[in-house]
C-alpha cells in the first residue's frame, strides 16, 4: 500500500468500507427476516383449541394473555387477542389470547331491598347479575324493591352466587286510586285480620299486646287504627296498600253496636 499514491490509499478504503456495510445489512435482513410478514388470522368468538389451531398452523406462537367470565359467551371461547385480526406482522410472532372462563366466578348478592327499582338495576349491572323478573304486590312504598328472589326462592344479601345469575325483583304497587270502607277488625283474631287484610289490598302495621296475651296468632284485635268508624258515626275509608295497626288482647271484646261490615274492594 505504501508504494500506491495515497489516494488510492482512499479509495481502496472507502470500497471496502462499502462492501463490508453492504454485507453487514444483508446478514441483518436475513437475521430479521425482515419484509417477511404475515396477516394475523382473527380467531375471536372461537374455541381456545380451535384458535390455537389455525394460529401455529400459519407460524404463530400463542399465549394465554387472561381469563375472564362473560355469561353470553360460550366456555373458554376467545374474548380477545392482541394483535388483533388482520394485522400485519413479522412471522414468529407471538399472539395473546384472552379466553372465557369455563366455570362462573361466585359473587356475593348484595342488598337491594328497599332501594328504588331504578337504582337496584344499576346495582345488579354493577355485581353483573342479571333482572330475571318483576313482580308487584300491593304497598304504599311504589316501585320500591320489598324482595329479592333467586331459582324463586329469597336470597339474603351476602349469600353467594355465580356471576351473571338472574334475579327477580318484587316492588310495591303504590296505594290504590279508589276509596273503601276500613274494615272492621274489632274481635277478629291476629290470623283472621291478616287474611281479611289481604284479600283488602291491605297490610298489617305495627302490633301492641295488652298484658296476658300468650299467642299472637289466637289474640283478639280491640283497637285498630284507623278505626272503622269515625267518632261522628261515618265510615271511615281507606286506600289499597295502606297499613292498619292493631292492638291484641287475650279475651274477644264484645261486638260494635253498628254494623261496620263492607264488601271487598274489586281486585284490579
Amino acid at each position: 500500500m505504501t508504494k500506491r499514491p495515497l489516494w488510492q490509499n482512499i479509495l481502496f478504503a472507502i470500497v471496502l468500507v462499502i462492501i463490508i456495510l453492504f454485507l453487514f445489512l444483508q446478514s441483518l435482513n436475513l437475521l430479521t427476516r425482515h419484509g417477511d410478514t404475515l396477516v394475523i388470522p382473527t380467531v375471536t368468538g372461537k374455541s381456545f383449541e380451535e384458535a390455537k389451531k389455525i394460529l401455529e398452523s400459519q407460524g404463530f406462537d400463542v399465549q394465554i394473555q387472561d381469563s375472564v367470565y362473560n355469561d353470553t359467551a360460550k366456555a373458554l371461547a376467545v374474548l380477545r387477542q392482541f394483535p388483533e385480526g388482520e394485522d400485519i406482522v413479522k412471522v414468529n410472532r407471538t399472539v395473546y389470547l384472552t379466553i372465557n372462563r369455563a366455570v362462573a366466578p361466585e359473587i356475593e348478592m348484595p342488598n337491594l331491598e328497599g332501594l328504588t327499582f331504578r337504582s337496584a338495576e344499576i346495582a345488579l349491572k354493577q355485581y353483573n347479575l342479571k333482572l330475571q323478573d318483576t313482580s308487584y304486590v300491593r304497598d304504599m312504598a311504589k316501585n320500591a324493591v320489598l324482595e329479592q328472589h333467586y331459582n324463586g326462592k329469597r336470597i339474603k344479601p351476602g349469600t353467594r352466587l355465580p356471576m351473571g345469575s338472574g334475579i327477580s325483583l318484587v316492588l310495591g304497587s303504590g296505594l290504590g286510586n279508589e276509596e273503601f270502607p276500613v274494615p272492621d277488625l274489632i274481635g277478629k283474631t291476629y290470623t283472621e285480620a291478616r287474611v281479611l287484610l289481604e284479600s283488602y289490598g291491605l297490610n298489617l302495621g305495627a302490633t301492641a299486646f295488652e298484658p296476658g296475651v300468650a299467642d299472637s296468632a289466637n289474640a283478639y284485635i280491640h283497637e285498630q287504627q284507623p278505626d272503622a268508624v269515625l267518632p261522628d258515626g261515618r265510615m271511615n275509608m281507606i286506600r289499597q296498600g295502606q297499613v292498619i295497626n292493631v292492638r291484641l288482647q287475650a279475651q274477644r271484646p264484645p261486638p260494635r253496636a253498628v254494623d261496620t261490615t263492607s264488601p271487598a274492594p274489586q281486585q284490579p
